[in-house]
């Protein structure tokens, strides 16, 4: 396992996400261009309805987790960097921030009514039990989204390239943790791309599950619903 297959070991990908807290934000607007914020809100909207208990795994430094709250949920965001949840906790006293790991969730089985996972999903050294494990956490009916990076088909294809594969990682070595913006375009070629994603989700247990892509195909928000 290495950042350039875009596989690590559970410990390594902790202590990545440690030592980039401090610039994760800023990274994510740069790479995104500042659109990173839009399709967290988005991503609340399409599956948190007033009253919800929500949980937010993988959440990082707690942007989807305050998209869900200003939704009108009651909201938990679990992540396994203690680091990312300090910032997190800077952002929101009134959400619950839980450091534990999304391979084996500290919940009882149907706790929530809706689950959200921003850009996280890929980081899974089991992306099968990770989706076992939400579908646990879910209510009969409860609602899934998952917002993710992935690969561009057709014309834009090329340019993502240039940007993803070349000047992200050029700009993370000036960073601190600058090795992470290897590892993310390498995860993202080894993720499944949106079909396979929405057959792991058929099989972990959820249904009617569906797609759309943002910024011409380079981001993907899948949505299902627990049986």
């Amino acid at each position: 396992m290495s950042v350039e297959t875009g596989r690590l070991a559970p410990d390594a990908v902790r202590t990545m996400f440690d030592r980039i807290s401090p610039v994760y934000d800023a990274m994510n607007r740069t790479m995104t261009m500042g659109l990173d914020q839009r399709w967290r809100r988005i991503t609340a909207a399409a599956v948190v309805r007033p009253g919800d208990r929500v949980l937010d795994a993988c959440c990082g430094t707690g942007d989807l987790a305050m998209a869900a709250q200003r939704a009108g949920a009651r909201v938990t965001g679990l992540d396994f960097s203690e680091r990312m949840l300090e910032r997190a906790r800077r952002k929101s006293a009134e959400i619950e921030w839980v450091q534990g790991d999304a391979l084996a969730l500290p919940f009882q089985a149907g706790a929530f009514d809706a689950a959200t996972v921003g850009f996280g999903v890929r980081n899974l050294d089991d992306l099968e039990c990770g989706l076992a494990e939400l579908r646990r956490v879910l209510r009969l009916g409860g609602r899934l989204a998952i917002l993710e990076i992935t690969r561009p088909r057709g014309l834009l294809a090329p340019f993502y390239r240039l940007w993803f594969d070349g000047l992200v990682p050029l700009l993370g070595k000036l960073l601190p943790g600058g090795s992470a913006y290897t590892y993310l375009p390498a995860s993202v070629r080894r993720f499944p791309g949106p079909e396979e994603l929405a057959a792991l989700l058929r099989a972990a247990g959820f249904e009617d599950v569906r797609w759309r892509t943002f910024a011409g195909g380079i981001v993907a928000l899948h949505i299902g619903v627990a049986t």
